[in-house]
């Protein structure tokens, strides 16, 4: 999600430059539309693993059941929290940081570009 906000604020024109709202909204659906794959693929992986051992009726079945169950449950929720809870925390947050930011201030940039080529 941060290298999607800094690309977005080079292609405006600077490293001191505020977004709007909705830029930050855009970046960061597309830094964790970037994320679906692997976190899903994660998921189904690990829960097509613990199925087998929810469904058995073995010798010593009922124990694993037991073991297995909350481990699919908490990889649902972490599936649901790593794609839909944390981005939008992170996107108010990333909104309450560009509130307070300073306004593009093109002397200060000029300042900031010259120290740091000294």
């Amino acid at each position: 999600i941060d290298q999607r906000v800094a690309k977005e604020r080079l292609s405006k024109g600077g490293k001191t430059i505020k977004l709007t709202p909705q830029e930050l909204y855009n970046a960061v659906r597309d830094g964790t539309s970037e994320r679906v794959r692997p976190i899903a693929m994660t998921a189904v992986a690990i829960i097509a693993g613990l199925l087998p051992i929810m469904w058995s009726h073995g010798t010593g079945s009922e124990v694993m059941q037991r073991i297995a169950a909350p481990m699919v449950g908490g990889m649902v929720s972490v599936t649901l929290l790593c794609l839909v809870v944390l981005p939008v925390i992170y996107g108010l947050v990333l909104l309450l940081k560009e509130r307070l930011r300073k306004a593009h201030d093109p002397i200060e940039e000029a300042a900031a570009g010259l120290s740091e080529e000294i």
